[in-house]
């Protein structure tokens, strides 16, 4: 009953830490992006200020606004304080809050990026499982000939020629992610064929698909979810280039014209809003993995 206790105690005690560990993480992003900003080349500048229409009270307004973000340690605490009330500031280059412009981009950002990971996992695994149940050299060559070629090409280049042969953007994402996917797919199916217990089932005469599907699958499962994880970050920063090449009105094309204007607000936000959904997406994954493997154990 102790013991019971003593561990659950313990497991509590590791949520809270790395639920604080998360906040941190989060926290030190927004502020890394915002020192980033603050020091970057032209910081001062703004070509609003080249307007002819623009009268000295404006000018003056624009520069006040930028003169607010010299202590960043003091702009980024009072954004924070501001936060938590609710209120994310107002972006410098497009003079509209940021709550507003963030509600109206994350959900084209999200449909691409789901339909993307999607179509990666489903060509990786429907890749990776056909050529360790088929096991012809022939086959495994012809696939990782063609991960390689996509591998090879940049995410601007593939965004460029979607534009010219009017291919949806989630498939951009997807030929992204794919070969990072099934690269890691097809080794840890590789390593499962390898184990010892593999060759036993071989040696009783057990049939290929139930080897594939009840050995070999749930000892790669954890590593897999780990790779799930992973693959939501790389598509995510996949998404910012695609965006900005293809003119969609996402996330990434938002912090693509945050970063030409210099607009901190909103960039910060924006690095904030992505590196909560990677920590996320990335702990999510670890806990079902740890969970998976307890189960086997």
């Amino acid at each position: 009953m102790l013991r019971g206790v003593i561990a659950k105690r313990i497991a509590q005690l590791g949520i809270v830490r790395h639920g604080l560990a998360l906040i941190a993480t989060v926290l030190l992003g927004g502020l890394l992006s915002a020192v980033l900003v603050r020091f970057a080349p032209g910081f001062d500048s703004d070509e609003q200020e080249l307007d002819l229409h623009l009268n000295s009270q404006s000018i003056q307004a624009l520069r006040q606004a930028r003169l607010d973000q010299h202590n960043i340690f003091h702009f980024y605490l009072h954004s924070l304080n501001r936060a938590a009330h609710g209120d994310l500031g107002t972006s410098i280059s497009l003079g509209q809050p940021v709550t507003t412009l963030l509600r109206q981009r994350i959900p084209l950002t999200v449909r691409l990026v789901g339909l993307g990971l999607a179509t990666a996992w489903l060509l990786a695994l429907g890749l990776a499982l056909s050529a360790a149940w088929i096991r012809i050299a022939a086959y495994d060559a012809l696939n990782t000939f063609l991960s390689g070629i996509f591998l090879c090409l940049p995410a601007a280049v593939l965004a460029l020629l979607s534009v010219l042969w009017r291919v949806p953007a989630a498939l951009v994402i997807a030929s992204i992610v794919f070969p990072q996917l099934y690269r890691y797919a097809r080794n840890l199916l590789a390593q499962g064929y390898a184990s010892p217990h593999i060759i036993t089932a071989r040696a009783k005469g057990i049939a290929e698909l139930r080897i594939l599907f009840w050995h070999v699958i749930p000892v790669a499962a954890p590593e897999l979810l780990a790779v799930a994880g992973i693959s939501v970050s790389l598509a995510v920063g996949t998404a910012i280039p695609v965006e900005a090449l293809c003119g969609l009105a996402g996330i990434g094309h938002l912090a693509w014209q945050a970063a030409l204007a210099r607009d901190l607000p909103l960039l910060m936000n924006i690095t904030i809003l992505v590196t909560l959904v990677t920590l996320l997406a990335n702990s999510t994954a670890d806990v079902i993995g740890k969970a998976l493997r307890g189960h086997e154990a």
